[in-house]
Parts: structure tokens; sequence; C-alpha cells
């Protein structure tokens, strides 16, 4: 992502890159000296926003790999949109989410079901979204997400929606669109 991006003219098309990672914590920039739990899983520090999180297969990750300057897109639009759109998945499926002042991300009663992390270079951004959909949570609770300690993780299967991101992809890459405008499908 730094490297498209790095590379990046005012005429390079937008990309959209949809996938699982392996199991990983990853830190954000302003977070390296976060506390981190004994384990096994390798940690990564990454140039996005945001805390100390974790990915694994069964978590849709979508990066957004935008000319923010083109789009005439700010980043508070963005986040707030991104957010808006997974809540939008989310209510297709009974499963009523909402976002929380002052911490990016998505939850579903006390607990976080999404996270948005991006960073914006030159005009332009990239990383993304995370949506837990059916994936070992266990790794959450060795660390303290979005800086709160009560705080839990939660996932869309245990909420009866579906158990694959296969089934949630390209409906929330279409809600994207739509919310965006970027005219990507």
């Amino acid at each position: 992502m730094r490297e498209f991006t790095a590379r990046r003219t005012s005429t390079t098309e937008d990309q959209i890159w949809v996938l699982q990672h392996y199991p990983v914590y990853t830190i954000g920039s302003n977070n390296s000296n976060a506390q981190r739990p004994q384990s096994s899983i390798p940690f990564i520090e990454t140039d996005r926003g945001g805390q100390i999180t974790y990915h694994a297969p069964g978590q849709l990750i979508i990066y957004l790999l935008l000319d923010l300057t083109r789009r005439k897109l700010g980043i508070r639009h963005l986040v707030e949109n991104l957010e808006k759109a997974i809540i939008s998945l989310l209510d297709q499926y009974a499963i009523k989410a909402i976002t929380r002042s002052g911490f990016p991300g998505v939850y579903v009663e006390h607990a976080k079901i999404a996270s948005v992390g991006l960073r914006v270079r030159n005009g332009c951004c990239y990383h993304g979204i995370s949506l837990n959909v059916n994936m070992d949570l266990s790794p959450f609770e060795d660390i303290v997400i979005c800086g709160e300690k009560n705080l839990k993780a939660t996932q869309v299967s245990n909420l009866k929606g579906p158990d694959t991101c296969e089934q949630l992809g390209l409906p929330l890459i279409h809600l994207i669109d739509l919310r965006l405008n970027l005219d990507l499908l």
C-alpha cells in the first residue's frame, strides 16, 4: 500500500483491496509503545492511525487506496461514511450497530465489531477497515481495545449474521461505493 501510494500520480486509478490476514497484531503509528501481550502471534508496526488491533482469517479487510484530493473527500467524511456503510450492512441482518464519538469504528452493544484505521499521504489514503465476521476472538482478550480495558470484541456470526467474509465483501464494497460516490463498481 505504501509503495502503491508513493508511486501514484494524479491520474493513477484508485483501488480497493479485499483480503484476510494471517493472525497478526498491528500497532498504529502513534502507539508504538503500546503494551504487547505475551503471545506467539507476530506484531507489526504500521503507519495507520489507531491503536493495537488483531487481524486473522474470518475478518473481512477492505483497504481503500483513494486519491482524496481528486475526489474532494475529507478524512472525517471518509471515516464517517465507512462507518455508516458498515452499519447499513449490519442492519440488513437485523444487527443494531452504532458509532461512538471519539472512537472510530463500529460497535454492537458494548463490543467492537469493526475497526477503521487510515493513513493519508500526499492527499491519498490507504489502509482501511476490518469487520469481524467469523474468527477466533480470543486474541482480542490480550489487548486493550480502543484504550478501554472493559471493551470486548464481537463478530457478525455471533449475532446471527452471515459467517463468511465472501458473503459480506461485495455488499459492503457496494455500500461504500454508494456512500462515497466512488463509481468503482
